[in-house]
């Protein structure tokens, strides 16, 4: 059985994965496995691969920036305040369209934090990493252990919210 807790905004583990921040506020230890909470950032142009989790439901929250969302047939696109569900078995992806983007990620069940702390590293400083290409073969070996597939490239965007 999980224990109650708070985390302050500089409280959880902190990762570089890809080109975004993610700060876990809750992890599988402290929820039963029950749900994963990240809070996350990202600059604008990144998006991760088009994939699919076949294992969990994924969920994001915008506090700031805005993102191009593909679920299946499905396109939106989301800014503050808003929220987005993500089903498991549907391809899916998104672009930060207007950033940098901040925001909360909810995986359920949880799990996906792991899959975050051994693909990411730990930040050499505040703020975002500097952009670069990911090692799509550990990407995609990882990513089939976790329940994940990579479905083709990220996507680009294609709402006017982008900025110059």
């Amino acid at each position: 059985m999980s224990f109650g807790y708070v985390k302050t905004p500089a409280d959880g583990p902190q990762w570089w994965f890809l080109d975004t921040r993610m700060v876990v506020k809750a992890a599988a230890e402290q929820t039963g496995g029950a749900f994963a909470l990240i809070e996350w950032s990202a600059p604008a142009g990144f998006g991760p691969p088009l994939h699919q989790h076949n294992t969990e439901d994924e969920a994001f929250y915008l506090f700031e920036g805005a993102i191009d969302v593909q679920c299946g047939d499905d396109r939106w696109t989301v800014g503050p305040g808003d929220f987005v569900f993500l089903p498991r078995g549907v391809p899916h992806g998104f672009v930060v369209a207007d950033g940098p983007v901040r925001g909360l990620q909810i995986t359920s069940p949880a799990g996906f934090e792991r899959f975050v702390a051994e693909l990411g590293r730990e930040p050499e400083g505040p703020g975002l990493p500097e952009p670069s290409a990911p090692d799509v073969p550990r990407l995609a070996e990882a990513s089939g252990r976790y329940g994940h597939e990579i479905l083709g490239p990220p996507l680009t965007a294609w709402s006017t919210t982008l900025t110059a």
